[in-house]
């Protein structure tokens, strides 16, 4: 409630420093408890105004004067809320594509299948198997965790609509906020905000940056835990008596990849500079229908999702 949140605000401006250079996107994804400021829920539920908190963090700047600044900065990130709330409110359909006028239409799939192995964290890739088994147990990611997964599930490898990354997100994350959580999909899907859609999220290489040795899948992945961290990241390239000796052999203890990455990569960049193009021509996309909205049905909130 409010006096916890208040609390962990006055702690967290304590370290000046912290605040002063505080600078989004930066920061390590697989710390296994989270090392940001902690506060989304309490900005999300209301117990901890945006006012405080912009004027907490103020205060900070006045005495560090090279301070970061927006768009990266603490006071940038409140900023974008702000944005993003008020784009909530104009535009129509905020929370799905057909009829928003924001977003580009692009032709996603919607394969239950596949939305479920991503939902589950049965993927076959560690990284994303491991942040969306965090998602279910403590109801949080690091942004750049949920970066990576929701470039994986649209644009990246899966091609399935944004629209079912956010209904997930809504459903676990313990800070799930209506404007905030769309606009992130639409930027990360490239839907809107953002147009690299040739940037694309490694979910092989991108954790490696920061956890070599794997620590955060081995957590988060215990069928991976003996793996060596030659192969934690990829273990379908560990010889089999590897995998034996590490009792995960991939297939059976473990899934395979549902896709190979680098095609998966290259398709669906064909497919974005498609959809760019007759978005030009003013082309409509031809999704697939929406199905009847229904709960979300993987392990559940605290549960470890099994691997097939």
């Amino acid at each position: 409630g409010e006096t916890a949140g208040l609390a962990r605000l006055v702690d967290y401006c304590r370290d000046e420093q912290r605040v002063a250079t505080f600078a989004k996107p930066e920061g390590d994804p697989t710390t296994i408890l989270p090392y940001t400021t902690g506060l989304s829920p309490y900005v999300k539920f209301g117990c901890v105004s945006v006012r405080k908190f912009y004027w907490d963090v103020q205060a900070v700047y006045d005495k560090h004067k090279s301070h970061t600044q927006p768009p990266t900065s603490l006071h940038g990130q409140l900023l974008f809320r702000e944005w993003f709330y008020l784009l909530s409110h104009t535009t129509p359909q905020w929370d799905r594509m057909e009829g928003n006028t924001l977003v580009r239409q692009i032709p996603w799939d919607r394969d239950a299948d596949k939305i479920a192995q991503w939902r589950e964290g049965r993927t076959g890739f560690p990284w994303i198997d491991a942040c969306m088994r965090q998602l279910h147990r403590i109801g949080w990611m690091h942004h750049l965790a949920r970066h990576c997964v929701a470039c994986f599930l649209t644009r990246g490898d899966l091609w399935q609509h944004w629209e079912e990354g956010a209904r997930v997100f809504d459903y676990y994350l313990v800070d799930a906020d209506w404007a905030v959580n769309n606009a992130n999909w639409y930027w990360l899907s490239a839907s809107a905000f953002f147009s690299q859609y040739f940037r694309v999220y490694s979910p092989i290489s991108f954790a490696q940056k920061y956890d070599k040795n794997g620590n955060f899948i081995r957590h988060y992945v215990p069928e991976l835990k003996d793996m060596p961290a030659k192969f934690i990241y990829e273990p379908w390239k560990a010889p089999l008596e590897v995998q034996k000796k590490a009792k995960c052999v991939v297939g059976v203890d473990y899934p395979k990849p549902m896709v190979d990455h680098n095609a998966a990569k290259e398709d669906n960049m064909k497919r974005m500079a498609e959809a760019y193009a007759a978005a030009k021509e003013g082309a409509p996309a031809k999704a697939p229908a929406a199905p009847k909205r229904k709960a979300p049905e993987p392990a559940g909130p605290g549960k470890r999702a099994k691997a097939e």
